[in-house]
């Protein structure tokens, strides 16, 4: 069995450095254990998840970024750009703007959520994630865990939405658009929306945060970071 095992990690180590960038070292994986790259893969993608979940936290984390930024779903967002060249998009603008401050306020509540999503990672794949392209850590996390952290994220980010006066908002928008009998079932639907808008830019930036551990030494800020991912 240790033999089988160390076939496949040196099997693994020149798969890596054969596909690799040439500014990125490859893991030690000729003396690496399935155990040490399930704690280096954990150690990543909770630095990873902090590192996201902060700089989205922050005022204009999602309203500020174009590649994260939430729009309006479904039919609010086409009456806004409907409305927009004639210059009375203001009030669905400013519900945008409200609704992806209170995506930035569930951020605390989603790393919390993702560093126990982390942790229930298994061992059984650890190696072939280290082996893998730059985001295979990413990828793996949102396929085991997305469908939960969905579940979970939506009632703080209901309380934000309430909190921040997006709901306010959005009733006064629909009343100056005439749409106000729709309110009642466009709630929800915002909610799952931003709900799940807010999980996309997560993923996004721990994507770009695995990507930044795996290709820059300095981000490797453990020892088993750097036993796993070269020093």
């Amino acid at each position: 069995m240790q033999n089988h095992m160390r076939r496949r990690a040196v099997l693994a180590y020149l798969f890596f450095s054969a596909a690799a960038p040439a500014f990125a070292q490859p893991p030690l994986l000729d003396s690496l254990t399935q155990r040490d790259a399930s704690r280096g893969i954990r150690d990543a993608l909770g630095l990873a998840a902090m590192n996201a979940t902060t700089r989205l936290g922050q005022p204009n984390g999602f309203w500020g970024e174009g590649r994260v930024r939430i729009p309006l779903p479904g039919l609010l967002g086409q009456t806004q750009r409907g409305l927009r060249p004639l210059g009375l998009a203001g009030p669905l603008d400013a519900l945008q703007e409200n609704l992806n401050h209170a995506a930035e306020a569930t951020m605390p509540e989603a790393s919390r959520l993702f560093l126990n999503a982390v942790r229930d990672i298994t061992i059984a794949d650890a190696i072939d994630i280290v082996s893998g392209p730059e985001d295979s850590a990413t990828r793996y996390l949102r396929g085991r865990s997305e469908a939960r952290l969905t579940s979970l994220l939506r009632p703080p980010m209901i309380r934000a939405l309430t909190d921040s006066g997006a709901f306010s908002l959005m009733r006064t928008a629909l009343r100056e658009v005439g749409l106000a009998s729709m309110s009642g079932d466009l709630r929800s639907e915002i909610a799952d929306f931003a709900t799940i808008k807010a999980l996309d830019g997560c993923f996004f930036f721990i994507a770009e945060e695995e990507r930044a551990i795996r290709r820059d030494p300095v981000r490797r800020t453990t020892d088993i970071l750097r036993q796993v991912f070269g020093s």
